[in-house]
């Protein structure tokens, strides 16, 4: 794993003194994203970029079209965004659209009736709502499986999939997908491979480099990192599914608002200087979480003993920052841990510059029926952190607390 790409901007994603072709020095990812769309306002020479709010735009003459007509079709300020989080994936282009699920049904579109979509079994809850349901009416098929089980590959070989969905690492439980395997076996039986890169951004792993055809965010989540926009964004490795993604985006009118995606941007300018600080911090959550009583298991790719870990290490330039684990005492110990909490709102969502605490059986994952749910190993005492970047010092301090509570509450359960 390249740990110095999250501290230093080095490796292989950073720039390393080679030039452009315009003779200048290249620039590095952490460099481009900071400076995009800086200096694009010809009319007043503005250092950050203007917000195009403008529902419409001047054609020159009937029929005779220019770049812009209509915000649903097409935005500058939108365009912005989509080039600056293409840039971060390393992808041709990009999409934004309303929603990370409103990524999620675009890309979703790109099947017929009749063909398969191979998601994971703990997938997200909405995107296992939404699969479900467009399955049961015919738009597609769907088969939810363990993708990181033995022999998984070549079991989905013989279903034949036209998408495969990856999530990884996993939400709740940070399982990890091999990337490149299953790319490949796209790749050999012409699937579609999409990655759902939102819990580790582009800063922590770049699917595109291990083979997916398309990467999908909820900028929601890591990329705008303030929790005030709502946001979906879609980057293709090739210019024809980035086109014909880009051509239902606009069909189904759910690309994103301009105002939104100014927000986005101005979110991702420190994108990989939140990321050091959301991960050390998360850290030193594991450590805590992991020496205490109560805890009966963490789930986080840094622990040695996680599953997926050596993948994680391969695939991975950085750890991340969501932290699940297990309290004994199951759903009683959860609402004391929760109640006792000063610094972990308890909300959905993840990936902003505050720390929160999910409860999954009841929160992200409740559109999943108990069934479905335990299949997906989402036990009643499992609990998902979202580790800010408040002080390291203050988190532990209060998890620590609320977790000496929550053991006070187990033990007069037995």
């Amino acid at each position: 794993m390249n740990r110095e790409s999250l501290t230093n901007g080095s490796g292989p994603a950073a720039g390393d003194g080679r030039t452009e072709e315009s003779g200048r020095p290249a620039r590095s990812r952490v460099t481009r994203t900071v400076r995009a769309g800086l200096h694009a306002d010809p009319a007043h020479r503005a250092v950050m970029p203007p917000i195009h709010l403008s529902s419409n735009f001047h054609f020159e003459a009937p029929g005779v079209f220019g770049r812009y007509d209509y915000t649903r079709s097409g935005n500058p300020t939108r365009d912005l965004a989509a080039e600056a989080i293409a840039g971060l994936e390393g992808g041709c282009g990009a999409v934004v659209t309303s929603s990370g699920m409103s990524a999620v049904s675009v890309v979703a579109r790109l099947l017929s009736a009749g063909e398969l979509l191979l998601a994971p079994h703990d997938c997200y809850g909405g995107c296992h709502r939404l699969f479900s349901a467009e399955a049961a009416r015919g738009s597609y098929r769907v088969r939810f499986v363990d993708q990181t089980a033995p022999g998984a590959l070549e079991r989905a070989r013989a279903l034949g999939p036209r998408l495969i969905w990856i999530e990884t690492p996993s939400n709740p439980l940070l399982r990890i997908t091999d990337i490149a395997a299953w790319a490949g076996l796209a790749g050999e039986i012409g699937a579609i491979c999409v990655v759902d890169n939102t819990f580790l951004s582009p800063v922590n792993q770049q699917p595109l480099d291990h083979g997916a055809d398309l990467v999908v965010h909820s900028t929601t989540k890591f990329l705008n990192g303030h929790s005030d926009v709502v946001g979906g964004a879609v980057v293709a490795a090739d210019p024809g599914l980035l086109e014909e993604v880009a051509w239902w985006t606009n069909a189904a009118g759910v690309a994103g608002a301009p105002f939104d995606a100014y927000l986005t941007l101005r979110g991702m300018r420190t994108l990989h200087a939140r990321t050091r600080v959301h991960e050390e911090n998360a850290l030193a959550v594991v450590s805590a979480l992991a020496r205490h009583e109560v805890v009966r298991r963490v789930y986080h790719p840094s622990l040695p003993g996680h599953p997926g870990h050596g993948i994680a290490r391969r695939q991975q330039t950085g750890w991340g920052s969501l932290v699940s684990f297990e309290l004994r005492g199951g759903r009683e110990a959860v609402e004391v841990f929760a109640g006792v909490l000063e610094h972990f709102a308890l909300a959905e969502s993840l990936g902003g510059v505050e720390s929160l605490v999910a409860h999954p059986a009841t929160m992200t994952h409740a559109s999943m029926d108990e069934q479905a749910q335990a299949a997906a190993g989402i036990d009643k005492g499992l609990l998902r952190l979202s580790v800010g970047i408040e002080a390291g010092t203050d988190l532990v301090a209060d998890l620590e607390r609320a977790l000496s509570r929550a053991e006070e509450a187990a033990c007069q359960l037995v």
